[in-house]
């Protein structure tokens, strides 16, 4: 690999952002070496506006260009790197895998992620206030329906999206991943859920966001665990 500054592979990230999270899960998946530079977005970064004027991670700097949007960079990295491919063949398939992405991203990212670490990490690292706790119980809350949703896709399915793996597990496993950091997730509620983690959670694209560290939030005891079950 060229190492210059131009050609070096870098993502901008924040390590507890979902969104983040899938891009470097599809970048290790993939075999692409990269370097990582934290970004505190909320301190108003020029440099961040610069490179994203949404002022939003990741940015993924490859082959010389700036690139924003986490489902546009993980779709630009499947078809650019093809194996393994995180996409189906068929329009079908592909329509299933970017719906779920989209249910994660919005939807779940909505009700769950957003709130609860809003709540409960990103509010400390800032320093703008004390946890609302109807916040939090309401991302609790929300999360049981979601478990039991994606419960009825992998009882007639082995992966989230159909027989293969692909995008929508490590959206979905993004997500999970920054609420287990946590221990916000009750693995308990779905034995299939949790077996699709654990079996998600031990591929070797993952061991970089089981290595995360966030100053002064530790993560659950069991985090780290390939077996935690």
């Amino acid at each position: 690999m060229n190492t210059s500054s131009q050609q070096t592979t870098r993502l901008y990230h924040t390590p507890l952002s979902p969104f983040s999270r899938k891009v470097r899960l599809v970048l290790a998946e993939k075999k692409i070496e990269v370097e990582l530079v934290e970004e505190r977005y909320w301190e108003n970064n020029s440099e961040l506006l610069r490179r994203n004027p949404a002022g939003m991670v990741p940015v993924l700097r490859h082959d010389g260009r700036l690139m924003s949007e986490s489902q546009a960079i993980c779709e630009y990295l499947d078809e650019t790197v093809p194996q393994p491919a995180l996409m189906p063949k068929s329009p079908a398939e592909r329509y299933e895998v970017r719906r779920l992405c989209a249910w994660f991203d919005d939807k779940f990212n909505r009700e769950v992620t957003r709130p609860i670490l809003e709540e409960r990490v990103w509010k400390k690292i800032t320093r703008s206030g004390h946890p609302d706790s109807r916040a939090v119980k309401a991302g609790l809350k929300a999360i049981k329906d979601h478990i039991d949703y994606l419960t009825s896709l992998l009882e007639t399915r082995r992966w989230l999206a159909g027989s293969a793996l692909s995008l929508a597990d490590f959206t979905a496993a993004a997500h999970f991943s920054c609420l287990d950091y946590i221990s916000d997730v009750d693995w308990d509620r779905s034995e299939i859920l949790t077996s699709w983690y654990a079996t998600i959670k031990s591929r070797p694209a993952f061991r970089g966001i089981l290595a995360d560290q966030i100053p002064g939030i530790h993560p659950a005891p069991h985090y780290a665990e390939l077996d935690f079950g």
